[in-house]
């Protein structure tokens, strides 16, 4: 009976970026938070001879080789654990493509979920098997191990290092998606291009990112629970999550949209309608998702959330409406078995 799975979008409640490295990727400390916006990714496996992966999509843009990192993170995980089995995946995509809400490493993980319950892998696996995920997952890509976690999520190195966070309380928010895109690649060239206008060292990145995941987990933990050079979070069992308010005093923002903006200035006025400051309905927080295009709002109640959609039907672009998934939910909501 195939096994029918939630892929649920991330947004970025804030973003810091470091300057280009050796290695030639860039340091990061950003903080997600999953929504209940979702994709469905359908799986159906059974063991076999020889492995076969077949994949198919209702978006004719979503690849359907090697390429998909639905089926990278299932050839992984079926060689990781020296299984053959006959697999086919169906991504019904409801979440727009390339828009930086982590939608295709969503589906990786989701794949991996159907996976693992199609063949009852988490008994065969072992108890080392939850550490080996989190490391296929960075292979697969930088922001897929955060969808082994869900909820609050704070991501340092490439965005692959990831530690839970306490719940933030739960909120509405408004998605909003351009008609512009926005080439993760070329943002990338922009910011190592300002980094080099602006004397930005790898030192000095380094020296900023560390103290920025300090001031990011401090705002959900206090700052004796955070050992920013070790990366160790003590979470209790009674530790509340702040309010966004609080994340917001600490500054909380995306350093893409020094760039993004100034190449595409539809979306500095798409926050700017989200964010509607000064009025009743302004938004908690607004702000670029990931290398966009698409933006977000997060406001304190439905009526809110309705009123920015009306302002961003006034200057004719689309939007979705959704609220933050916490933890516990995004688990217990994931799998379904389909009657099919």
């Amino acid at each position: 009976m195939p096994t029918a799975v939630r892929s649920h979008a991330k947004i970025n409640l804030g973003l810091g970026i470091g300057a280009p490295r050796a290695d030639g990727f860039h340091g990061l400390v950003t903080l997600y938070q999953t929504l209940e916006l979702h994709d469905w990714v359908t799986v159906s496996a059974k063991r076999a001879d020889e492995t076969s992966i077949r994949l198919t999509s209702n978006e004719r843009r979503v690849p359907c080789d090697a390429r998909n990192t639905a089926w990278k993170m299932v050839e992984l995980a079926l060689s990781q654990l020296e299984i053959t089995a006959e697999v086919y995946i169906h991504i019904e995509k409801e979440l727009p493509i390339q828009g930086g809400l982590g939608a295709g490493s969503a589906n990786a993980v989701a794949a991996l979920a159907g996976l693992e319950s199609e063949l009852n892998l988490e008994s065969e696996a072992g108890a080392s098997w939850r550490t080996e995920r989190m490391r296929l997952a960075a292979q697969v890509g930088s922001d897929v191990p955060l969808f082994l976690i869900g909820g609050a999520v704070l991501g340092l190195d490439r965005g692959q290092m990831v530690f839970p966070m306490p719940d933030l309380e739960e909120m509405w928010c408004v998605v909003a998606i351009p008609s512009v895109g926005v080439s993760t690649p070329q943002a990338f060239r922009d910011w190592d291009a300002l980094c080099e206008s602006t004397g930005l060292t790898a030192e000095a990145s380094e020296a900023k990112l560390n103290e920025l995941s300090r001031v990011y987990a401090s705002s959900f933990t206090g700052a004796e629970a955070w050992d920013g050079s070790s990366g160790v979070l003590a979470l209790g069992e009674d530790l509340a999550g702040p309010q966004v308010s609080a994340l917001v005093r600490t500054g909380i923002a995306n350093d893409f949209e020094q760039v993004v903006f100034p190449q595409h200035p539809l979306l500095s006025e798409i926050k700017r309608t989200l964010a509607a400051s000064g009025t009743p309905e302004a938004a908690l927080h607004a702000s670029l998702s990931g290398s966009g295009s698409a933006l977000f709002g997060l406001y304190r109640g439905q009526r809110d959330a309705e009123a920015a959609r009306e302002r961003l039907r006034a200057i004719s672009v689309q939007s979705l409406l959704t609220r933050t998934l916490p933890r516990s939910a995004y688990w217990r909501g994931m799998l379904l078995k389909s009657e099919s």
